[in-house]
């Protein structure tokens, strides 16, 4: 628990960081490129990043498992990890290099549009870094690479591209410059975590790549690729269909809700990478009960954190929506929705993160039938705002509707079984998170009656933020809760790193 704390206290600082950090792409890409391209970008952006998903092969949370178990040297694990990224990342390139179709469906984009396939592997290799690193319990690396680096070289990079677009010797570059600028972030991360990798697991040890261990490796993990690859698609199916039935410009306005709703879901990061490691420990001493502990502690820490970020966003969401423009506050209805999904969705998130050790396939069945569930949804919707003469805004409120549905019910299947599995009740649910919301919500409704909407997002979102905390912290928080703002001891969170042998 410990361990938890520490990694998760490190890594909401980290959220803290990407959310400062992503603000001013958002405003960037909102003001000076406009909504019709960052909808181009978003979407892909969006085939990019499923891309590297597939290439991981299930690794970022299945490394975890390879270290907790082989016996071989831990760097020759991490590199034949990588290598098989590597694999599948060459050839997933050149095939959207030379069908570039997928990523860009309407057809307009440039050749330096076409060099958005140059991320898939730098992506895929972080994921699988940062997954290595935290089983040593590193997440400072994570916070420098993804909250630091990352962000902060894509708002700066689209900024300077924008102004250098405006010369005519280099007026290509507006047109490209958001995809440019995810290239150099991307790259940039993946810079920033090769010397932690170094120096935490070294060089590997008589390594010898064979193709027959290789293939094992990317059979072993099938089952949670896929997984990986439909949780993530969970939350990428809303604007891939939006996109088809809807133009650039509305898919614009829902990627930026999108961005703002997703800032709650970051804070599941803040523990994803910790959890997976303590989780694997815990089976191979047959430890149900305390992943059990874990699993409800983690959950209702995030879902009192995602509540609370949830009202804050939310009712002064024209106001947060209108900082990227004045036509992105259309999205107030799929922004509220967005929010909803990402709170209904915390127990889900944790219980899977025990289930894809103890029940892989069933989890993936689960999983399976949610993205189904989903897809049918968001259609159906989709059909139904346009048989009433809806217009894409209440669209694409409709697809952050099924998103909220759908990850609710997925959330209460998925806790129900680790619960059978585990003989022990799976609950994130504590009785003063009503009351907090009630809170905040009166002193939502308060700020955004009586003060501007200029002051609703620097004065606001703060007020509902802390009437929200004081309620949690006097009357819902325990001292396995507390434990999250009080520093541990070194040595109570940080695992011994043990070589094991050459192989």
């Amino acid at each position: 628990m410990a361990a938890l704390a520490k990694g998760g206290r490190t890594n909401f600082l980290g959220f803290l960081m990407r959310l400062a950090g992503n603000i001013p792409f958002l405003f960037i890409a909102g003001r000076l490129y406009g909504a019709a391209s960052l909808g181009r970008y978003a979407y892909a952006v969006l085939i990019v990043q499923l891309a590297a998903q597939l290439c991981t092969l299930g690794q970022k949370r299945g490394i975890a498992q390879q270290l907790a178990e082989e016996k071989h040297h831990p760097a020759n694990i991490v590199a034949n990890s990588l290598l098989l990224s590597l694999m599948l990342s060459t050839v997933a390139a050149l095939f959207l290099w030379f069908v570039p179709a997928p990523m860009f469906p309407s057809g307009n984009y440039s050749d330096l549009d076409r060099l958005l396939v140059l991320t898939i592997f730098p992506t895929a290799f972080g994921d699988i870094v940062l997954s290595a690193l935290a089983y040593r319990y590193d997440i400072a690396t994570t916070v420098r690479a993804r909250s630091i680096v990352e962000p902060w070289s894509l708002s700066i990079t689209a900024g300077l591209l924008y102004l250098a677009g405006t010369w005519t010797w280099f007026d290509g570059l507006k047109e490209s410059g958001l995809s440019l600028a995810y290239i150099v972030s991307i790259i940039a991360s993946a810079l920033a975590m090769i010397g932690p990798l170094i120096r935490s697991y070294g060089w590997p040890q008589q390594w010898r790549p064979h193709p027959l261990h290789i293939g094992r490796l990317a059979l072993d993990n099938a089952p949670l690729a896929v997984a990986d690859a439909v949780e993530w698609g969970t939350r990428k199916l809303d604007i891939a269909i939006l996109g088809i039935f809807a133009t650039p410009t509305s898919v614009g306005v829902y990627y930026v809700a999108q961005q703002f709703a997703s800032l709650p879901q970051k804070l599941k990061t803040s523990f994803e990478p910790i959890l997976g490691p303590v989780i694997t420990r815990n089976l191979k001493e047959q430890n149900y009960a305390g992943i059990a502990r874990q699993v409800c502690q983690v959950g209702f820490w995030i879902t009192a954190a995602q509540a609370g970020i949830a009202l804050a966003l939310g009712i002064p969401g024209r106001g947060v929506l209108g900082l990227t423009g004045p036509q992105f506050v259309g999205g107030l209805g799929a922004l509220c929705f967005l929010l909803g999904a990402e709170v209904g969705a915390a127990t889900a998130v944790v219980s899977e993160a025990a289930l894809i050790y103890i029940a892989p396939v069933r989890n993936l069945f689960v999983s399976v039938a949610t993205i189904g569930l989903q897809a049918v949804l968001t259609v159906a919707g989709m059909y139904v705002d346009r048989a009433f003469g809806l217009d894409e805004m209440d669209q694409a409120s409709s697809a952050a509707g099924a998103l909220m549905v759908t990850l609710s019910i997925a959330s209460i299947v998925k806790s129900q079984m680790l619960a059978r599995h585990l003989n022990m009740a799976i609950s994130t649910w504590r009785w003063p998170l009503v009351g907090a919301g009630v809170v905040a919500s009166l002193v939502g409704w308060a700020v955004v009656t009586w003060l501007p909407e200029a002051w609703q997002i620097g004065f606001g979102v703060p007020a509902i933020l802390a009437s929200y905390c004081a309620v949690i912290w006097h009357f819902g928080f325990g001292p396995d809760d507390r434990m999250l703002f009080r520093r541990q001891p070194e040595q109570a969170a940080t695992p011994k790193a043990s070589g094991g042998q050459a192989g």
